[in-house]
């Protein structure tokens, strides 16, 4: 079930291992991401793409928003 989290949240999950998902495109990921974190496109985002994710561990999904 999709939760919102804060930064200090992300910085808990992470350290517990929680995996990092950076859904922009290419380009965007390559500008700007945070350390760690695995590109998958939301855009390419399937059963193929996501199963290099542990089912085992928590996913934190993330994008730049202007809002």
């Amino acid at each position: 079930m999709p939760t919102g989290v804060d930064r200090f949240e992300v910085q808990r999950l992470v350290a517990a291992g929680a995996q990092l998902v950076e859904v922009l495109p290419q380009d965007e990921y390559d500008e700007e991401h945070l350390e760690g974190a695995i590109h998958l496109p939301l855009k390419q985002l399937g059963t193929e793409t996501a199963a290099v994710l542990d089912r085992g561990r928590p996913v934190i999904v993330y994008c730049w928003d202007t809002l």
